[in-house]
């Protein structure tokens, strides 16, 4: 089972040609990669055995003299655990609790915060919060750097240690020590633990005429609330639809095969994308069936910082294939894929396996995707316009065929328009505007 995850136990415009520095740092890649087959080919059975002598040698000096008895099965545990976790930022060892915890993840319904994270630099980094969850309305946010558990430094900890501090007793309160960029002083926020129940899809009309739907996660439900967001748009809106507005935004990942069947809803045919692996054989290609649920509509894909792994292979997918425009900032930048081995003891191994890549050939491993028009989030303030019109000018000349009456007139001016959510988000007004835009010009070319 092939999973894109972030811990938490639960991913230009088109394709241009790289630049100088780009094309350096691949060549170094390529060099570094080609280094270490080298020393792994030069390695003897000889000494593999040495090696394992040395691991043999320190479990037994730790069993005997650490000061306090650790039994073998954690000592082993600590072992595999190390081994892995060193590799890089995503692959673990899980025992069978975090193997049954990640399980339950998957279907959409866990207890804990709402946060997906990693580690870096030695602390918790944000990847971003889930949707209505309890870490989303305490306000975390994603790029957050969480240094304290209920006062205790995360420094030292593994990231699945700090996970596990931050799961506990449903309704139970604990408080995050959390690095904010821009903001001098540590924040302090307590929040209560729930069960976190995903909605993986939601979705409504904007403007009448355009149809929000939001991917908050890729779990094993995320197709079937797609499919079911299109049908219930369509049926509402009928040629009243004009286009759709896909967000992104802050979803961490999740299931590979939820991330290729949403490329596959809104693609004809092509490459959806390839994970290639190890070796030059270990290369795997997922390609589009005929049929867009989106019957050919103009799309507009919200995507930021907090957009990782199965997201930006969504992203990567209708971006290449100018299937739709993307629209925000740059992506998080998680280009491998993690297979989920089990083992003995009902334990599993995520392991990083493979490297995925975009329909043009990208890889966005520390990269992230570039969204075609960069749009920063902004803050909405709507000015307040002079009060004087043409009609209120002396000797101004009436409108011979419209002229409402004085006490219409008073009656509009009092009605309160009603807030919209594209109101207070600056990059869903943006994403609305484009498709009123493009609806326009395909009008005016009839």
């Amino acid at each position: 089972m092939s999973v894109f995850r972030l811990s938490l136990l639960l991913a230009t415009s088109l394709f241009v040609l790289p630049n100088c520095s780009f094309a350096q740092e691949a060549e170094k890649a390529d060099t570094d990669a080609k280094a270490q087959q080298e020393a792994f080919d030069k390695q003897t059975p000889d000494d593999t055995y040495r090696q394992l002598a040395l691991f043999g040698e320190a479990f037994e000096r730790v069993r005997e003299k650490y000061v306090e008895p650790v039994t073998d099965e954690k000592l082993i545990e600590y072992a595999i655990k190390g081994m892995l976790v060193n590799l890089d930022p995503h692959s673990d060892y899980l025992t069978m609790k975090d193997f049954d915890d990640m399980k339950v993840q998957t279907k959409g319904e866990f207890g804990g915060l709402g946060i997906e994270v990693t580690m870096e630099d030695g602390l918790v980094k944000v990847i971003s919060p889930i949707d209505d969850t309890p870490a989303f309305k305490a306000g975390i946010k994603a790029g957050d750097y969480i240094t304290h558990l209920d006062k205790k430094p995360i420094v030292g900890m593994t990231l699945a240690d700090a996970v596990e501090k931050m799961r506990g007793k449903v309704g139970t309160t604990i408080e995050l020590t959390v690095r904010r960029e821009g903001v001098a002083e540590p924040l302090f926020i307590n929040i209560i633990r729930d069960v976190i129940k995903i909605q993986p899809v939601k979705f409504r009309v904007e403007d009448n005429n355009i149809g929000y739907i939001r991917i908050n996660q890729f779990n094993r439900n995320t197709y079937d609330g797609l499919k079911n967001a299109i049908t219930k748009i369509d049926a509402e809106l009928g040629d009243k639809l004009i286009g759709y507005v896909v967000d992104l935004r802050n979803n961490p990942g999740g299931l590979l095969d939820q991330a290729i069947a949403v490329s596959d809803a809104f693609l004809d045919q092509g490459e959806i994308v390839s994970t290639r692996g190890r070796t030059e054989t270990d290369i795997k290609r997922d390609n589009a069936l005929p049929g867009d649920l989106a019957k050919g509509l103009p799309i507009v894909v919200l995507i930021n910082g907090g957009s990782a792994s199965a997201s930006e292979i969504v992203a990567g997918a209708l971006q290449d294939h100018r299937r739709a425009v993307l629209m925000g900032t740059r992506s998080f930048g998680k280009g491998s894929v993690q297979t989920v081995i089990p083992v003995s003891g009902d334990g599993a191994l995520r392991l990083t396996t493979a490297r995925y890549f975009t329909p043009s050939g990208r890889s966005i491993q520390g990269k992230g995707i570039d969204p075609d028009i960069v749009v920063d989030q902004a803050k909405i303030e709507k000015l307040e316009e002079m009060g004087i019109h043409e009609e209120d000018l002396k000797g101004a000349l009436s409108n011979p065929t419209n002229k409402p009456s004085k006490t219409d007139a008073a009656a509009n001016d009092n009605k309160k328009p009603e807030e919209k959510e594209s109101d207070k988000d600056y990059q869903l007004a943006r994403a609305l505007d484009l498709l009123q835009g493009l609806s326009l010009m395909r009008e005016n070319s009839k």
